[in-house]
Protein backbone atom coordinates (compact mmCIF):
# COMPACT_ATOMS: atom_id res chain seq x y z
CA UNK A 1 0.00 0.00 0.00
CA UNK A 2 1.41 3.18 -0.92
CA UNK A 3 0.17 5.87 0.91
CA UNK A 4 0.97 9.62 -0.63
CA UNK A 5 -1.05 12.68 -1.21
CA UNK A 6 -0.25 16.04 -3.31
CA UNK A 7 -1.97 19.13 -2.50
CA UNK A 8 -1.57 22.94 -4.25
CA UNK A 9 -2.88 25.97 -2.04
CA UNK A 10 -3.57 29.47 -4.20
CA UNK A 11 -4.04 32.40 -2.69
CA UNK A 12 -3.34 36.22 -3.65
CA UNK A 13 -0.75 36.04 -1.06
CA UNK A 14 0.69 32.78 -1.50
CA UNK A 15 1.23 29.41 -3.70
CA UNK A 16 2.21 26.28 -2.14
CA UNK A 17 2.68 23.31 -3.27
CA UNK A 18 3.42 20.13 -1.62
CA UNK A 19 3.94 16.07 -2.45
CA UNK A 20 3.89 13.73 0.76
CA UNK A 21 4.88 9.90 0.50
CA UNK A 22 4.29 8.30 4.10
CA UNK A 23 6.40 4.84 3.07
CA UNK A 24 9.09 7.14 2.13
CA UNK A 25 13.10 6.94 2.39
CA UNK A 26 13.84 10.79 3.72
CA UNK A 27 14.13 11.95 0.77
CA UNK A 28 13.38 16.19 0.69
CA UNK A 29 13.15 18.99 -1.87
CA UNK A 30 12.11 21.91 0.14
CA UNK A 31 11.78 25.44 -1.17
CA UNK A 32 10.37 28.03 0.23
CA UNK A 33 12.95 30.95 0.51
CA UNK A 34 12.83 30.89 4.04
CA UNK A 35 16.40 29.65 4.84
CA UNK A 36 15.72 28.14 8.65
CA UNK A 37 12.44 27.20 7.87
CA UNK A 38 12.95 24.90 4.99
CA UNK A 39 16.28 23.20 7.21
CA UNK A 40 13.28 22.27 9.41
CA UNK A 41 10.92 20.87 7.08
CA UNK A 42 14.04 18.95 6.03
CA UNK A 43 13.94 17.15 9.54
CA UNK A 44 9.91 16.24 9.25
CA UNK A 45 11.01 14.33 6.05
CA UNK A 46 14.71 12.57 6.87
CA UNK A 47 13.57 11.94 10.87
CA UNK A 48 10.20 10.67 9.59
CA UNK A 49 11.40 9.08 6.85
CA UNK A 50 9.11 10.65 4.61
CA UNK A 51 9.51 11.27 0.67
CA UNK A 52 8.36 15.51 0.96
CA UNK A 53 8.61 18.20 -1.42
CA UNK A 54 7.88 21.35 -0.57
CA UNK A 55 7.53 24.59 -3.05
CA UNK A 56 6.28 28.04 -1.94
CA UNK A 57 6.49 31.73 -2.39
CA UNK A 58 4.67 34.01 -0.89
CA UNK A 59 4.04 38.26 0.05
CA UNK A 60 7.43 37.77 2.32
CA UNK A 61 8.10 41.46 1.43
CA UNK A 62 5.77 42.24 4.26
CA UNK A 63 7.14 39.25 6.19
CA UNK A 64 7.25 35.20 6.45
CA UNK A 65 3.95 34.47 8.12
CA UNK A 66 1.65 34.16 5.13
CA UNK A 67 4.13 31.69 3.56
CA UNK A 68 5.03 29.99 6.77
CA UNK A 69 1.52 29.63 8.17
CA UNK A 70 0.29 28.35 4.38
CA UNK A 71 3.27 25.42 4.57
CA UNK A 72 1.55 24.39 7.58
CA UNK A 73 -2.24 24.12 6.41
CA UNK A 74 -1.34 22.11 3.22
CA UNK A 75 1.33 19.95 5.02
CA UNK A 76 -1.55 19.17 7.44
CA UNK A 77 -3.84 18.99 4.54
CA UNK A 78 -1.50 16.35 2.98
CA UNK A 79 -1.07 14.00 5.71
CA UNK A 80 -4.60 13.94 6.72
CA UNK A 81 -5.08 12.92 2.43
CA UNK A 82 -2.60 10.54 2.60
CA UNK A 83 -3.64 8.70 6.23
CA UNK A 84 -7.09 8.51 4.35
CA UNK A 85 -9.19 6.42 6.76
CA UNK A 86 -6.69 5.41 9.38
CA UNK A 87 -7.23 1.67 9.26
CA UNK A 88 -4.65 -0.26 10.37
CA UNK A 89 -2.66 2.67 10.97
CA UNK A 90 -1.03 2.98 14.95
CA UNK A 91 -2.83 6.76 15.51
CA UNK A 92 -0.46 8.00 18.73
CA UNK A 93 3.05 8.79 18.26
CA UNK A 94 5.43 10.29 20.75
CA UNK A 95 9.23 11.30 20.72
CA UNK A 96 11.78 13.14 22.63
CA UNK A 97 14.67 14.24 20.17
CA UNK A 98 17.71 16.30 22.40
CA UNK A 99 20.37 18.32 20.79
CA UNK A 100 22.52 19.31 22.95
CA UNK A 101 21.23 21.13 26.34
CA UNK A 102 17.08 21.21 24.31
CA UNK A 103 14.93 18.25 24.86
CA UNK A 104 11.27 19.01 23.47
CA UNK A 105 8.48 15.87 23.69
CA UNK A 106 6.39 15.80 21.12
CA UNK A 107 3.37 13.37 21.33
CA UNK A 108 0.32 13.42 18.77
CA UNK A 109 -2.99 12.12 17.87
CA UNK A 110 -4.47 11.35 14.43
CA UNK A 111 -8.25 11.70 16.57
CA UNK A 112 -9.70 14.02 14.04
CA UNK A 113 -10.14 16.33 16.76
CA UNK A 114 -7.82 19.49 15.84
CA UNK A 115 -5.76 20.62 18.97
CA UNK A 116 -2.68 22.42 20.02
CA UNK A 117 -0.92 22.90 23.28
CA UNK A 118 2.26 24.93 22.91
CA UNK A 119 4.70 24.49 25.68
CA UNK A 120 7.96 26.15 23.97
CA UNK A 121 9.70 29.13 25.65
CA UNK A 122 11.83 30.48 22.29
CA UNK A 123 14.48 33.34 23.98
CA UNK A 124 15.22 34.75 20.67
CA UNK A 125 13.07 36.51 18.38
CA UNK A 126 14.75 35.51 15.13
CA UNK A 127 17.11 32.51 13.70
CA UNK A 128 18.73 33.50 10.75
CA UNK A 129 15.99 34.84 8.75
CA UNK A 130 13.06 32.81 10.71
CA UNK A 131 10.92 34.37 12.86
CA UNK A 132 10.52 32.65 15.91
CA UNK A 133 6.84 33.15 16.97
CA UNK A 134 6.09 32.01 13.42
CA UNK A 135 7.20 28.34 14.60
CA UNK A 136 3.64 28.43 16.47
CA UNK A 137 1.80 29.34 13.91
CA UNK A 138 3.18 27.06 11.71
CA UNK A 139 2.00 23.95 13.97
CA UNK A 140 -1.29 25.79 14.54
CA UNK A 141 -2.17 25.18 11.62
CA UNK A 142 -0.75 22.14 11.16
CA UNK A 143 -3.03 20.39 13.69
CA UNK A 144 -6.12 21.78 12.74
CA UNK A 145 -5.30 20.77 8.75
CA UNK A 146 -4.17 17.56 9.99
CA UNK A 147 -6.70 17.22 12.61
CA UNK A 148 -4.49 16.29 15.13
CA UNK A 149 -3.85 17.03 19.01
CA UNK A 150 -0.47 17.94 19.29
CA UNK A 151 1.49 18.66 22.31
CA UNK A 152 4.79 20.46 22.09
CA UNK A 153 6.58 20.31 25.88
CA UNK A 154 10.00 21.44 26.41
CA UNK A 155 11.80 19.87 29.01
CA UNK A 156 15.23 21.82 28.66
CA UNK A 157 17.14 24.15 26.48
CA UNK A 158 18.64 27.81 26.31
CA UNK A 159 19.78 28.03 22.93
CA UNK A 160 16.57 28.51 20.43
CA UNK A 161 17.94 27.05 17.20
CA UNK A 162 18.59 24.04 19.46
CA UNK A 163 15.01 24.05 20.63
CA UNK A 164 12.99 24.37 17.63
CA UNK A 165 15.52 22.03 15.97
CA UNK A 166 14.78 19.79 18.91
CA UNK A 167 10.63 20.04 18.60
CA UNK A 168 10.87 19.22 14.59
CA UNK A 169 13.15 16.44 15.06
CA UNK A 170 10.29 15.09 17.61
CA UNK A 171 8.04 16.06 15.70
CA UNK A 172 9.25 13.72 12.85
CA UNK A 173 9.32 10.86 14.77
CA UNK A 174 6.38 11.19 16.52
CA UNK A 175 4.36 11.54 13.07
CA UNK A 176 6.33 8.50 11.76
CA UNK A 177 5.16 6.27 14.89
CA UNK A 178 1.39 7.57 14.37
CA UNK A 179 1.06 7.27 10.79
CA UNK A 180 2.89 3.38 10.49
CA UNK A 181 0.96 0.54 9.61
CA UNK A 182 0.51 -1.92 12.08
CA UNK A 183 -0.29 -5.56 10.66
CA UNK A 184 -1.84 -6.77 13.91
CA UNK A 185 -5.12 -4.21 13.14
CA UNK A 186 -7.21 -4.46 10.70
CA UNK A 187 -9.97 -1.45 11.41
CA UNK A 188 -9.51 2.15 12.49
CA UNK A 189 -7.87 1.95 16.43
CA UNK A 190 -10.76 3.72 18.19
CA UNK A 191 -13.61 2.21 20.38
CA UNK A 192 -16.00 4.45 18.31
CA UNK A 193 -14.95 2.59 14.82
CA UNK A 194 -14.36 5.96 13.45
CA UNK A 195 -11.70 8.85 13.52
CA UNK A 196 -13.02 11.54 11.91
Amino acid sequence: MVREARIKRETAETEVFVRLRLEGAGRASVHTGVGFFDHMLTHIAKHGVFDLEVNAEGDCEIDDHHLVEDVGIVLGQAFSQAVGDKKGMARFGSAMCPLDEALVMVALDFSGRAHLSWGLSLPSRRVGDFDTELALEFFRAFAHNAKVSLHLIQQAGDNTHHILESAFKSFARALDQATRIDERLTDVPSTKGTLT
